[in-house]
């Protein structure tokens, strides 16, 4: 067999292997935790539709005593952040914004000095569904094992383009964390 048809098989091989991840990530998407489940705090990663009002409906089900915000803007305020999700200020009081992350590795570790500030050992993890295994393998990497993480993934209607680059990512941070990188 020539190398050019070693190549293509190859490719094929891999692009079938992707296909078969994808399908198996797209028809396992994470559901939302039951809002009962309590944990020590609820940490909201910004991004998507939802989170914040599922953060807020944990703290208010008494299911959780504090919540992080983590992934805001530097120059977005509490007040500033109520009115953009349409929810009164006193409903964000028991809540810490984190200004210092820009993606999902930074969230973990930003994440992860403030549950260790606070003595936390369980944490709800809110997010999108299609973001949910990529964050939690980032919690993983930081967390000590004796923090329990409760997934708690906010339904969306996933889009094919963004649920295939979020496997994408998912399987390539995968990938990157087998070889040693951090």
């Amino acid at each position: 067999m020539s190398p050019a048809g070693i190549i293509g098989r190859l490719i094929a091989v891999l692009g079938l292997a992707w296909a078969g991840g994808f399908l198996w990530f797209t028809l396992t998407l994470p559901d939302p935790a039951p809002i009962a489940n309590h944990s020590d705090a609820v940490v909201v990663l910004t991004g998507g539709a939802g989170r914040l009002h599922r953060g807020v409906a944990v703290l208010e089900a008494g299911s959780a005593r504090r919540m992080l915000v983590t992934g805001v803007d530097r120059l977005t305020t509490r007040k500033q952040l109520a009115a953009a999700a349409r929810l009164d200020i006193g409903r964000l009081m028991t809540t810490d914004l984190g200004y210092e992350a820009v993606d999902t590795r930074s969230n973990a570790e930003e994440t992860a000095r403030w549950v260790a500030s606070h003595h936390f050992t369980s944490i709800r993890l809110v997010t999108s569904a299609g973001h949910m295994r990529r964050a939690r393998l980032e919690l993983a990497r930081v967390l000590p094992g004796t923090v329990t993480v409760i997934p708690d993934a906010v339904p969306v209607e996933p889009q094919a383009p963004s649920i295939a680059a979020e496997y994408s990512k998912y399987m390539l941070r995968r990938i990157a964390l087998a070889l040693g990188a951090i």
